[in-house]
């Protein structure tokens, strides 16, 4: 197997060509996640007979002992496209993936490619068809995108703003402590998962936010915090990434103003979609959340090697999800907290 290495400029005007509006895809989004959890990441490249880079797949290299040995494109990224100028760049790139995961006797390989012809078209590669990916189509004009909401989700926006709730763009480091504060709550009492550490959000802030990139609105309701939602505005689409809320003010609907705001503001600065990130499909009560916004659904199938396995595979109905998310629940958030950002770089 041949890893051609290049340039890392050769490299970087390569995936800013042809990555488009896909955040995953940054350099500095791949430097997050790898220096933070340990990972190493192995970027995989094709070029053509003078050299110039025809084809890229970033894949980390994961060792666990509670997970195993994995190649995974990419550790919590929703999806992360194969970059490729034609059919063969693309085939000779997943070549050399198949055979380093043998080389390093991972037990699979993932591939979080979303859509991609020649990827379904392999007969050595499984698809795993879990997810889809939603997206809000943007107007110039926000009046526009207004009418394509549910009246049930206007009426919401609506009442949130009635009874007081507004929303303020963060401007301080100090502002993300608060937001993780909400997603702990939120990830671990609610949904019976383990959260990100501290660490994690505080990089987001410091790595994405001085440039504008990144979004963090809070919603505010009598001098408190009840909600927030964390957004990356990147190429010409809007990314929703994380969202926290205070479940005793639910009822106030500071959530479908949050979104709203982004819409609005992605909008009126030249946005041409909101994604509204992944759901499985055997959570409909998210789904129906998602088309009440005109949200537009959208495959996301990912890719294994030898076979389908791994965490992300795993459907949100099984007796085994619902057993760990019941247990994760029940344990204090002074155990849970730091168990969590402990556990959590196994988790990729």
């Amino acid at each position: 197997m041949v890893q051609v290495n290049q340039t890392k400029a050769d490299l970087q005007e390569f995936i800013k060509e042809r990555s488009g509006d896909h955040f995953y895809s940054d350099p500095a989004w791949l430097e997050l996640i790898t220096s933070l959890y340990g990972y190493k990441l192995i970027p995989l490249t094709t070029t053509d007979s003078s050299g110039r880079i025809t084809g890229f797949l970033p894949l980390c290299s994961l060792q666990s002992p509670l997970t195993g040995r994995r190649l995974v494109s990419l550790p919590f990224s929703d999806h992360c496209p194969l970059l490729a100028v034609d059919e063969a760049s693309a085939n000779a790139l997943i070549d050399q993936a198949i055979q380093l995961t043998k080389e390093k006797q991972a037990r699979y390989l993932e591939l979080r490619t979303g859509q991609h012809e020649t990827l379904a078209q392999r007969a050595d590669l499984a698809a795993s068809n879990l997810y889809a990916d939603w997206l809000v189509p943007l107007e110039s004009d926000a009046d526009v995108t207004w009418a394509r909401l549910r009246p049930t989700t206007r009426r919401k926006i609506k009442k949130a703003r009635q009874q007081g709730v507004s929303v303020r763009l963060a401007e301080s480091r100090e502002d993300m402590r608060t937001y993780y504060r909400l997603h702990l709550l939120t990830r671990t009492k609610k949904h019976g998962m383990p959260s990100q550490p501290l660490a994690f959000f505080l990089r987001l802030w410091d790595t994405f936010a001085p440039d504008g990139t990144l979004h963090l609105e809070l919603a505010e309701y009598e001098g408190n915090v009840i909600a927030a939602h964390i957004a990356v505005f990147y190429g010409k689409t809007a990314h929703y990434l994380y969202g926290a809320s205070d479940e005793r003010y639910q009822e106030l609907g500071a959530g479908y103003l949050l979104t709203w705001e982004e819409i609005t503001w992605g909008c009126q600065h030249g946005y041409q979609q909101l994604d509204l990130g992944r759901t499985a499909y055997d959570n409909p009560g998210l789904m129906q959340y998602k088309r009440s916004w005109g949200a537009i659904e959208e495959a996301s199938p990912y890719y294994y090697y030898p076979a389908v396995r791994g965490l992300a595979t795993t459907s949100e109905t099984s007796r085994k999800y619902q057993l760990l998310t019941q247990c994760w629940k029940k344990l204090p958030l002074q155990l849970s907290a730091p168990l969590g950002g402990y556990l959590y770089k196994h988790l990729g």
